[in-house]
C-alpha cells in the first residue's frame, strides 16, 4: 500500500515529473533522508506510486541543484544543504530580498500593500499568544507577497528556491531567542518604507533583514541543523 499518491494530488499546477520533483526535493530539505543516504529509484516511486522514469528524470534535476550526487553504476545519494551552504543562500538573498523590496515599491499593488499590513497585525497578535507555527506560516506568506510584488518571474523563482532550501532552519530559530517578534518588527518597517515609495530605504532594511535573519540562526542552533562544511567528504556510493 502507497503511503502518498502523487497522482491523486488535487493540483494541476505542476507536470506528474514536476510533482515527483519538488516531493523528493521537499523530503530532502525537511532531513528526512540523512546526509549520505542512498535513494533507490523503485522504492521512491513505489512510495510515490509513479514508474522509475520520472523518479529517474527528478533525481537528474536534483543534481543539478546540487541536492543529491549521483556515481556511475553505484546510485543516487543525498548531498542536501550544509551549513556553509545556508550561508551562501543568506548572503545572496540578503542582496536579492533588497532589490525584491525596491522594485516592490514601484509595482506593488493596493491588494497587496493592504495583506502586508494585515500580514503584520496578525503575526503581531500571534506573537503575543506564542502561536509559533502561525508565525511562521505568516512569516512565509510576508516574503511571497513581495515575491509577487516585485513583477518579476525570474527574481521570484530565485528567492522561493532560496526560501525553501533554508525552510528547516528558519522553523527552529524563529522561534528562539524572541526572533519571531523582532523580525515581524523589521517586516513592519519594511512595509512602512514600501508603502512611503521610498525604494532605497525598503532596499536597505531587506536587506539588513535578511543579515539579522541568518545571524539569529547561528546564534540559535544553525550548526546543529546542517553539517558544517566540509564535515563530511561527498558521497563515495559505500552507502
Amino acid at each position: 500500500m502507497h503511503n502518498y499518491d502523487v497522482k491523486q494530488e488535487v493540483t494541476d499546477k505542476y507536470s506528474l515529473r514536476g510533482r515527483v520533483f519538488n516531493k523528493i526535493r521537499e523530503d530532502i530539505l525537511s532531513g528526512k533522508y540523512r546526509e549520505h543516504e542512498e535513494l533507490k529509484e523503485v522504492a521512491i516511486g513505489e512510495e510515490l506510486g509513479v514508474s522509475r522514469t520520472p523518479v529517474r528524470e527528478a533525481f537528474r534535476q536534483l543534481e543539478l541543484e546540487g541536492l543529491i550526487q549521483i556515481v556511475p553504476n553505484k546510485g543516487a545519494y543525498v548531498t542536501g544543504i550544509t551549513a556553509k551552504d545556508v550561508e551562501d543562500i543568506y548572503r545572496i538573498r540578503s542582496l536579492l530580498e533588497g532589490l525584491c523590496a525596491k522594485w516592490a515599491t514601484e509595482y506593488i499593488t493596493q491588494e497587496q500593500l493592504e495583506e502586508l499590513e494585515e500580514n503584520v497585525y496578525l503575526a503581531d497578535f500571534h506573537a503575543a499568544k506564542g502561536h509559533l507555527d502561525q508565525m511562521a506560516d505568516l512569516d512565509n506568506r510576508f516574503h511571497h507577497i513581495l515575491y509577487e510584488a516585485c513583477n518579476s518571474k525570474q527574481l521570484a523563482r530565485l528567492l522561493i528556491d532560496f526560501h525553501e532550501y533554508v525552510l528547516r532552519v528558519r522553523k527552529k530559530t524563529l522561534s528562539s531567542g524572541g526572533r519571531g517578534r523582532i523580525s515581524n518588527d523589521e517586516h513592519r518597517q519594511i512595509m512602512e518604507a514600501i508603502k512611503a515609495k521610498d525604494a532605497d530605504r525598503a532596499e536597505a532594511l531587506a536587506h539588513e533583514h535578511m543579515i539579522n535573519a541568518y545571524d539569529n540562526m547561528v546564534k540559535n542552533g544553525l550548526y546543529h541543523i546542517y553539517p558544517s562544511y566540509g564535515e563530511d567528504g561527498p558521497a563515495d556510493g559505500k552507502g
